[in-house]
């Protein structure tokens, strides 16, 4: 690009090299966070006009003011063109201004006088190196033409992984909301702490917090990866925000589709899973040759206007199969030959109304349909054999409908209302279920005497029933009012959610239970006892030492496991904010907000047991230092807090009436479908089954359900960072974040502590019911919890409880994330592009958050810990989602006018091991004894957590493309190979150890390790 002017010294007061950067850019402005618009804004001479038309034929005009500023605010994302007017004629012309969502693009201007005396000058934008220097927080954008080169797996979440301090969750978890997604983390917090947006519309899984809603690949436009220190418009994250915005039709007609194949021929076979540990060492755990799926994608679209500068629209279909076999483990030893489909869809129409008035509506679905035949497999000659059985058809999906409506009153004051719904589906159902025989858990520890040393299992490969019926609605409604006074761009607005989680529930398969194998010291008890508990062992639940009953001698025993929930609940939440981004002068920014969020949760019948409604401000702060005055140096910082909503899942195991409870028997034989025979009752606190938690099927009184004094979870974040121009080509800079979760939300079960403290108030055990103190409370865990118990007279008692003394705990709630990061960039110039950031981080505690990823727990905010104080003992170490030292690079090479080049690379540290086995250096199960052990113990001594780490992960994939002159480069044929090197390092192990005399064979086997390598051909075209 070339650029004339009459004094020389154009280039020097300009801005536009910062304001023409297409590719990853910063927040701007007075946009707001997971925005479908930007914004452009500039300098020119006191009393000019500029004019910004886009290409849909959108028009506005804007003033400069005394100082010669203007701003453009909302503007929905797209290409511009931006002219200077100066006496009723355009002076100069800036051409192809892309602004991405949630950015300010800076386009300054020559002083008039120079420009009057140009007839003409126009500028055609090109990537040159940018700094937003209107931005205060941390934000990636990927745009749609880095996601077309950029070689990578085609979800949402592997754009995420990109962005610094984001990484892959455990496969243990996996998205609800279209049944087969990945998970991630953003910044130390746990999976179900992100949000999902689709067009500004919330589409955050609203059961229980896994994934989101997401568009089809191919049109997505933008992909907004937001880490950190985003304004007050937004909030219920304490994690990260993956924001995608759809593309829209333009005034030209363009249409093309694309067919990918992943063929299995050209992938590597997956690694064996051994087992490392007991009696069982080296033998095989799971055979994974040939665990292979070919997958075909087809996806078309078409886009222009339906009237020119009018009406437009714009409509995608994806259509993803995937087909392939798994071979199971030896406790479940079946070969599984499956099929998933995943048709996505999206729809866009835009109407401009007139220059000042925009309506957008936008439609979305993603559906994923699993279908699977299970064969029997022989381990011991590698063969399979005939039907066993058929898989559970799986249809989950959600489809979204809004409306966003954009007024610009007046140049000063602009109004944006959003409205939309959600629904969910998630159906399961079984063809030819035969309910005959129990699923058998853990039959890897059966008594070998009575196996011969193998495994006896039966048919039945079905542990939980889903209900078909289970599906959600979730409504979202946003009001954003801007208005520019002087300095002062202020925003107010209102942002409120409904979810309604309609017949969620699970009951137990088979016969209506599972059977469950266990083995420990037979002389100690199976849980509780008066060494584990001490003199009042009695108060807690027990189950006793299975030696002295008939089979028990060699400490091998087997429970009868049930489970069911079913519910229909309700979760509101509400908030109202204010904000003011301030321009101080021409090198400053300062933002100073203030937001207030209001969360219910309802139970099955309609009563709230979790009402926050009092004000939980969340104050957010930030700051841009312009520090050079011409956008080539910026130093940028944010402090603010952030409240995080409990989805609806919570009130299924908390508030619903859930039956959880285990029956204990000692046993003298197996029959050949892997039931225990010969059973003996072992004797429990109950005389008969046993629930940890007294989940016995009776629904609470809602008002007993949390603690009196209970506050929202919610996180306090600090950034400080810069952003600098290295010469003419490059960028870059570096940034600190420090994250401190200041309350969370968990369940308290000690059930007999509650008890000894009513006794120690007096309180007469006559006047109340036992029954009726609850076995799992939601507290803050850290702080004193304030209960209710009802009276047998009607009201309630107030039982306060004092943390360390009463319920025993040494430790306090921990999650604490520090962040360093440092980046070089190089925009994409007509040739190449590429960025290279590393990531010094840790994350560590004694709480993940709302889930348990060790142990692959998905009990939102109703996980083991904090059930007891021993749980907690040396808990602090190193939390799952910690990875300290992370590489990532990525970028992509014009090698020729027809061939491209790119590459993805990610190096990344190992994740903290664990170790949890039975407590103490006795090796007990005292408090509710969560078999097999869920202490952090190992082998007697303390096992803090991260005491070992996972080996490093490397991570490089390459993809080419071609695009011939021929076809006008409108045909494109493409490879990717992923995994090049074919790395599958080990990723997460089996965490649970059982003791020194009876280590659980699975202790240190793989969970899952990397991706093998794969290669997917492509052929598009564009036109």
């Amino acid at each position: 690009m070339s650029i004339r002017s009459l004094n020389g010294s154009y280039l020097r007061h300009s801005a536009l090299a910062a304001a023409l950067m297409v590719g990853l850019v910063s927040i701007a402005g007075t946009a707001f966070a997971q925005a479908t618009s930007g914004t452009i804004f500039g300098q020119a001479e006191a009393g000019e006009t500029v004019i910004i038309t886009s290409a849909t034929g959108l028009t506005r005009q804007m003033p400069t003011d005394s100082k010669g500023r203007y701003r453009a605010d909302n503007l929905p994302v797209g290409t511009y063109t931006v002219s200077l007017q100066k006496n009723g004629a355009v002076v100069d012309t800036r051409k192809d201004v892309g602004i991405n969502a949630g950015s300010g693009t800076d386009i300054s201007f020559a002083s008039a006088a120079n420009a009057s005396s140009l007839s003409a000058v126009t500028v055609t934008a090109n990537a040159l190196p940018a700094i937003d220097v209107s931005g205060v927080d941390s934000r990636t954008v990927i745009t749609a033409q880095q996601l077309a080169r950029l070689p990578l797996a085609r979800s949402a979440e592997a754009i995420a992984l990109l962005a610094p301090g984001v990484v892959a969750g455990t496969t243990l978890f996996s998205g609800t909301t279209t049944g087969n997604s990945s998970v991630v983390s953003f910044g130390g917090s746990s999976v179900t702490e992100n949000a999902y947006y689709i067009n500004g519309f919330n589409a955050t899984d609203p059961i229980s917090g896994f994934g989101g809603l997401t568009l089809p690949y191919g049109a997505i436009e933008q992909q907004e990866i937001l880490s950190g220190g985003y304004g007050a418009a937004y909030g219920r994250s304490d994690g990260g925000v993956i924001s995608q915005v759809g593309k829209r039709g333009t005034n030209e007609w363009h249409f093309g589709g694309q067919i990918l194949w992943t063929p299995t021929d050209l992938q590597s076979d997956p690694r064996n899973y051994y087992y490392v540990s007991g009696n069982k060492a080296g033998q095989i755990f799971r055979t994974r040759k040939d665990i292979k799926a070919w997958t075909t994608t087809l996806d078309g679209y078409v886009g222009g206007p339906l009237i020119k500068d009018k009406l437009f629209f714009f409509a995608a279909y994806e259509a993803e199969r995937q087909q392939g076999q798994s071979t199971g483990a030896v406790t479940s030893p079946f070969v599984t030959h499956y099929r998933y489909d995943n048709p996505k869809w999206y729809g866009k129409v835009d109407w401009n109304i007139t220059d000042s008035n925009i309506l957008e509506l936008t439609g979305a679905s993603s559906k994923s349909s699993y279908q699977g035949v299970l064969n029997k497999y022989n381990y011991a000659t590698g063969q399979e054999g005939g039907f066993n059985s058929n898989g559970t058809s799986v249809k989950n999906g959600a489809d979204l409908y809004s409306a966003k409506f954009t007024s610009y009153i007046t140049d000063d004051l602009t109004l944006t209302a959003l409205y939309g719904k959600m629904k969910g589906t998630y159906f399961n159902q079984t063809p030819g279920y035969d309910p005959t025989y129990p699923f058998l858990i853990s039959p890897d520890k059966q008594n070998p005497a009575l196996t011969g040393g193998g495994i006896i299992n039966n048919s039945q490969t079905l542990q939980q029933f889903v209900n078909p019926a289970h599906t959600s609605k979730n409504t979202n409604l946003r009001i954003d009012l801007a208005y520019k006074w002087g300095s002062h761009t202020l925003t107010a607005g209102i942002d409120n959610q409904n979810v309604r989680d309609l017949n969620d529930g699970q009951i137990t398969a088979g016969p209506g239970y599972a059977w469950q194998y266990s083995n420990g010291n037979p002389n100690n008890f199976i849980t509780g006892g008066p060494v584990a508990n001490g003199p009042n062992w009695q108060s807690q639940p027990w189950v006793a030492a299975p030696g002295a009953y008939p089979g028990g001698s060699t400490g091998y025993y087997a429970s009868k496991y049930i489970f069911t929930t079913n519910s229909s609940v309700i979760v509101t939440q509400r908030a109202q904010y204010l904000e003011d981004a301030w321009q101080v002068n021409e090198r400053w920014l300062v933002k100073i907000g203030l937001r207030n969020d209001q969360f219910t949760n309802y139970n099955g019948n309609s009563e709230p047991y979790l009402r926050l409604t009092k004000p939980q401000w969340a104050p957010r702060v930030g700051f841009a230092w312009d520090v050079n005055g011409d956008s080539s140096f910026k130093i940028y910082g944010n402090a603010g807090r952030y409240y995080l909503a409990l989805p609806a899942s919570v009130a299924l195991r908390n508030a619903g009436a859930a039956t959880y409870t285990n029956e204990y028997f000692t046993y003298t034989g197996i029959d050949a479908h892997g039931i225990p025979t010969g059973l003996t009752p072992i004797k429990t606190s109950t005389g008969g089954p046993i629930s940890a938690n007294l989940a016995y099927g009776i629904p609470p009184d809602p008002k007993t359900v949390t603690a009196q004094n209970i506050k929202s979870e919610h996180q306090d974040e600090y950034i400080l960072g810069f952003d600098k121009k290295l010469g003419d080509s490059w960028v870059y800079g570096a940034k600190a974040t420090y994250r401190d979760l200041r309350d969370g939300i968990d369940d308290f079960s000690d059930t007999g502590r509650i008890i000894d403290k009513m006794n120690a108030m007096g309180i007469d055990p006559n006047s109340y019911n036992s029954n009726t103190v609850l076995g799992a409370y939601l507290i803050n865990p850290g702080r004193n919890p304030t209960l209710r118990v009802p009276k047998l007279g009607g009201g309630y008692y107030l039982v306060p409880l004092d943390w360390h003394k009463d319920l025993g705990f040494n430790t306090t709630m921990k999650r604490h994330y520090y962040g360093l990061e440092m980046y070089l960039e190089h925009p994409f110039d007509g040739k190449w592009y590429g960025k290279i950031d590393y990531l010094f981080s840790r994350s560590y505690g004694n709480s993940e958050g709302q889930v348990k990823s060790d142990v692959g727990q998905t009990d939102v905010s109703a996980t083991s810990d904090w059930d007891y104080w021993q749980l907690m003992d040396y808990a602090n170490g190193y939390l799952s989602n910690d990875r300290r030292h992370q590489i990532k690079a990525y970028g992509s090479y014009q090698i020729a006018p027809e061939w491209m080049l790119s590459g993805n690379v990610a190096i990344l540290s190992g994740a903290p091991k664990e170790c949890l086995g039975l407590y103490g250096p006795a090796q007990t199960n005292p408090g509710l004894g969560y078999t097999p052990g869920y202490y952090h113990w190992c082998d007697g001594k303390p096992s803090v957590p991260g005491f070992a780490r996972q080996p490093w992960t490397y991570l490089l994939s390459l993809s080419a493309e071609y695009r011939p002159e021929w076809a006008d480069k409108k045909l494109g044929f493409n490879v990717m190979v992923y995994n090049v090197l074919n790395k599958q390092r080990i990723t997460q192990t089996y965490a649970l150890h059982g003791s020194s005399d009876a280590v659980i064979p699975s202790y240190g086997r793989p969970y899952s390790s990397q991706t093998p390598r794969y290669v997917r051909f492509g052929v598009t075209y564009d036109f």
